[in-house]
């Protein structure tokens, strides 16, 4: 049973239809997330590249800063492309993708 854009579970063409898409969207999200994260980095640094947590050379709390900033770009990014897939599934099916 299909469900509406008010609520209910996706019927399971629905999901066949929505997985691909919503894998395509993740790839996408996670090239875009690199990217901004790169660009955030060098403003805040003024690198090129975050430090890679096995360079013993780097501080502890310059590597730990990196990730924190990395995290927080990536889970930034993911979450708004997760919600404009759902938003563009819905539009498109007439159901929520859950």
């Amino acid at each position: 049973m299909g469900s509406n854009a008010k609520g209910g579970k996706m019927s399971a063409v629905s999901k066949a239809m929505y997985k691909p898409l919503a894998l395509a969207a993740s790839v996408a999200g996670g090239i875009a997330a690199s990217a901004v994260f790169g660009q955030v980095w060098k403003r805040v640094a003024g690198e090129s590249e975050a430090p890679d947590p096995q360079d013993l050379s780097r501080s502890t709390r310059e590597v730990l800063i990196a990730a924190a900033v990395q995290g927080t770009v990536f889970g930034l990014v993911k979450a708004a492309v997760d919600r404009a897939g759902a938003q563009g599934y819905r539009k498109l099916a007439h159901a929520d993708p859950r």
